[in-house]
Parts: structure tokens; sequence; C-alpha cells
């Protein structure tokens, strides 16, 4: 354990465990208690006041997690059946902090949402079993106080806050029936009425489900494993809104490609995604789903708003070079680019000042370690690990929301003693004939520059594209109706100057005619080229030769439509 910036010392608290049988650990909620394996036994310490709390028995133990208000701890480690077939035990855990004796234990054969969930004050805890959501309340194991039966629930997601609790959950389709995710208040389930929300779709393998802090909606993302059009390795994604009130909407991409990343602001006004093929783009939408602010494409995969909401990092990372956009939310301007490479991890500091980006294992087993920034892009702290080492698990200790007040901005870098190191950027592949020639900047894709996607006042709302092609129709109507009224010559005079395809405006005023003469003359131009094939030589096919012989009744109808006018 490391105290925090700025002085990155190692901690009194824990006395380092050497050992190589670490496993995993996790803090509480509220950073005061810490759990850990160490391959023999799974302990709870307390950090205020440094004593070692409780011990349990529990080796094999990989995943911990600590209940909301510290009175549960849950450990699960892998399932196991014996050889003979007969059922395993019990692998997933449920442990009294204060007392250390163990509540209940459970089977829980899957590693995915291993763990129970409870809401804020710990009233309710609820667990996936067999397509249904078992619910029980007060921390009373032994009964189940609820169930929400749904033919084949697949996942759900409890509400955050305080009551009246709320529940999201996921059936997915078959046989042609599709998929929907339905929001319920704790605890009417009985009835299809009983929902407050309902949202079905098609094209969903798996979801994923996003509550926004004041449990007023929920953002959904719906996964497919294969994309059928072939354009995407990652399958389709699409986002979907739904309200506790009853609302429910497709949120529309301006760009396709796969959606990387969505995460809500904390104030629960503004969702941020992250999406389309790269260089991805990044969009700011209101409840309404409409886009507020749009920061471009670049190399990004990720988003991560700041405790306190007011900062935004845009960040690319994985398979990308790590670069980061630190945003000012409220101005909605640029306040540091830092990079950092190969990062696999990312966290906010809960000052809403500092970050964390590490380089651990398994994802990347070489050049592990863990990197403390501020996000005016100051490399404030380095960590490497040796090189026989592996980095696996790294985290801030967490603090309760109202602890660090929020800061004014900043944007003047602050001092560092760690020099920033430039990543090596490699050049790109010449080859000899290129070679002693200026370098031409030639680029795949053109870069969008950011724009603020609010209308301005007194300017009204972005039409959509039908929207627009009625309004075209319409005024080409009205111009029509006032060339009939008026009396002086209807044909278009055309400035010499101006070549005649150039002239956008319609030929007759009526679209339909207008499509009707576009259509002909592409008809006779492409008989045009028939002929000229023929005269080459070519043998044409008979329904070439029928097309040649429609061309005076095509060049007539034509006449009648330009005379018409």
């Amino acid at each position: 354990m490391v105290n925090g910036p700025p002085h990155f010392t190692e901690s009194t608290v824990l006395p380092r465990e050497s050992g190589k049988n670490c496993k995993v650990y996790t803090f509480s909620k509220d950073g005061t208690l810490f759990a850990w394996n160490n391959g023999e036994k799974v302990n709870i310490l307390n950090v205020t006041n440094k004593g070692l709390l409780h011990s349990f028995d529990v080796p094999k133990a990989v995943c911990l997690e600590f209940s909301p208000n510290n009175t549960v701890l849950a450990t699960w480690q892998p399932y196991t059946t014996s050889k003979d077939g007969t059922a395993g035990v019990p692998n997933l855990q449920l442990y009294d902090v204060k007392t250390g004796t163990c509540l209940k234990s459970f089977i829980q054969k899957k590693m995915q949402n291993w763990c129970p969930s409870w809401s804020d004050d710990e009233i309710i805890c609820a667990r996936n079993v067999n397509n249904e959501v078992h619910f029980f309340e007060n921390n009373n194991f032994n009964t189940i106080a609820n169930k929400l039966h749904l033919q084949k629930v697949n996942d759900f997601n409890l509400s955050p806050g305080s009551q009246p609790y709320k529940v999201a959950v996921y059936v997915p389709g078959s046989k042609g029936a599709p998929s929907f995710v339905r929001l319920y208040q704790y605890p009417n389930f009985a009835g299809p009425q009983a929902a407050l929300a309902n949202k079905s779709f098609f094209k969903a393998d798996k979801v994923t489900m996003l509550w926004n802090k004041k449990a007023t909606a929920v953002l959904v993302i719906a996964s497919t494993d294969v994309d059928k059009t072939g354009a995407s390795y990652y399958g389709e994604q699409t986002l979907h809104y739904i309200a506790t009130n009853g609302e429910s909407a497709v949120v529309q991409l301006p760009k396709n490609g796969p959606i990387y990343d969505v995460v809500w602001n904390s104030g629960s006004t503004e969702f941020c995604a992250v999406y389309g093929f790269m260089p991805a783009k990044a969009t700011v939408f209101n409840l309404k789903c409409d886009p507020v602010f749009d920061f471009g494409t670049g190399p990004r995969n990720a988003a991560f708003y700041s405790p306190h909401g007011h900062i935004l990092v845009l960040a690319g990372f994985g398979n990308l070079r790590g670069q980061m956009e630190v945003w000012d939310v409220k101005n909605y301007k640029l306040i540091s680019k830092p990079v950092a490479s190969d990062s696999t991890y990312f966290a906010w500091c809960p000052d809403g000042e500092h970050i964390l980006t590490a380089t651990c294992a398994p994802r990347l087993r070489v050049n592990n370690g863990y990197k403390i920034w501020h996000y005016t892009g100051s490399l404030l702290h380095k960590y490497d690990v040796p090189s026989n080492g592996e980095l696996w698990q790294v985290s801030w200790q967490p603090f309760l929301d109202g602890v660090f007040p929020a800061k004014t901005i900043m944007y003047q870098a602050v001092p560092s003693e760690v020099p920033s190191e430039e990543p090596k950027v490699a050049t790109a592949y010449r080859p000899p004939a290129l070679r002693n020639k200026p370098v031409t900047n030639s680029k795949l894709h053109e870069d969008e520059p950011p724009q603020n996607m609010k209308p301005h006042p007194g300017s009204d709302k972005p039409l959509s594209k039908t929207a627009l092609k009625n309004q075209r129709k319409h005024e080409a109507k009205k111009a029509a109706k006032q060339e009939a009224r008026s009396d002086s010559a209807s044909t278009p005079v055309i400035p010499q100057s101006v070549p005649r395809n150039t002239i956008t405006q319609s030929v007759s005023g009526d679209p339909e005619v207008d499509k009707k003469i576009k259509n002909l003359k592409k008809k006779l131009k492409a008989i045009e080229q028939l002929k000229e094939q023929a005269a080459s030589g070519k043998q044409l096919e008979k329904n070439q030769l029928e097309k040649i012989q429609k061309e005076t009744a095509l060049l007539r109808e034509l006449e009648d439509l330009e005379l018409g006018i």
C-alpha cells in the first residue's frame, strides 16, 4: 500500500505482503476496510487504526467484495465438482464483518455477476438464480423475501441510491421473439402492467445496462456477437435509452461502427458515447437523446467522467497508443493531451484531480507498472515493475462522495519533478523511390473537429434528412405556383458565365417531373453509349438492341415533359 499524492511513500497501514500467492484485494466503498487473499487466508484490515479484524479460511478465493455499509464480505472461488459426479460444495460465502461468522453459503457456478447486489442502504440484496431474481431483506439470507420471475432472466441491475428501489432486467429473445429490458419498482413485480418501462429490440446476444446516479434512466448497449453485414469483427451494437417514467428511445449515433464506451455524468443529465469505426467519434447527449457537444474524431475507445462530473477524459487504450484528451465539460475546452502508452487500466482519484493509469497482466505481461498524473497533463509519479515481475491489480483507496470538494479547473500544467516521456513515434515506411522526395501529408481519414451541437438562441434545431427533403419539396411547389401566377415568361434566365449543369434550381418546379426528366436523360445517355459500342464492332445482347429501339419513344416523352413546363 502506497501513500497518495504528493508523497508516494510506502504506507505503514499494511505490512508488505511478500508472498507470491496473493490473489486479490478490495477496499470497502468508504475506504475504511481493506481485504486481501494471501494464498492461505482472506484477511480484513481496518485502514483507520491498522488493526486486523478477521481472517477467513478460503485460500482459493479469487473475488472479494464488501457490501455498501461494510456489514458483509462476499468471497467467491471457482466451482468444482468431484470426480464421481456428486454436486460440489457452495463456493460463494457471505461473512459478517462484525462477528466474523459465515452468514450464508451459495452455489454460484459462473464468475460473471458472481456478487449479490445490495441497495445503497443494504435494505435489499438480490441474486440471479436459475432465470429468477431472488431478493433478500436486511441481510437475512435464510428467507427469500421476494422473487422476480420472468422467462429466462439473463441479467439484472439494481438502481443506485435509496428508496424507492428499482431494478432493470434483461430477457434475451428466442424463436423470433425480440429481447427486452424492463424496469420495475421493488416489490411490484406482478403482471405485465407492473413494469415502469419496457423496451424490446432485435439484434441482441448480450446487453450492458447502466443506471444514472439519480436512478431516473437506464442506458442499454445491446450487442450481437456477429455482424451479419460483415462490416465489423466486433458484432453490431445499438444504444437505447429507457426512463423510469416510461419514455424510451434509440440513441441515433451519426457514425456507423462499434460502440466502445458509454458513461453517465454524475449529474445524471448527460451521457457521453464513444462510437464508430476508427477514428472514433465521441458525443455528449442530453436526456432527450439530442447531441449537445461533438468532440469530433480521434484515436479513442473509452470515456471517464471525473467524480465531480466537471472533467471528461477521452482515451485510446488497449490496441491504441494511449492518447488521452482531458476536457473541461462546462466550457467544452481542451485542458491537456497526455499520452499513457500501453495502458490497460484507468481510474480517477476520488479528489477529482489525479488520474491513475496502469499496464497490468494478464492483458500485457511486459512493461508492467503504473503512473499517477495530474489532469493538467503532468506526470507526478511512475512505478515500473521489475522485469521478472507482473502487476495484476492497482486501485485508489475509495472515499464517499462529498469528502473532497470540487475545485476550480486549471489549464496551466502543475509542476512535476518526473520528466514526462515523449512516446517514440515510429516513422512511416517509405519505398526507396520516394525517399529523396518531399513528404506529402496524406491521411487515410480527415479528422473531424469538435463542434457545439446546442442550437444557438434564435436559431432552429438542426433538421433531419427527411425534414430537409420535405422542406425542399414544399419550397419547390411554392415556387411553381408563384411562377404560374406571374405573367412573365416561365423559362429561367441563365447567366452566360455559369455552366448549365451547375444550376441547382429545379427545371420545372415540380420535383416529380424533374425526377422523370432526369431518369429519361439517364436512359438516353445509356443508349448513346450502346450505339458507340455497336459502332466500334462490339456484338450487343438482345436486350441491349431492344433498348436502342426505344430511343425515339424516349425522346418524344422527354420533349412532351419539357414542353409541359
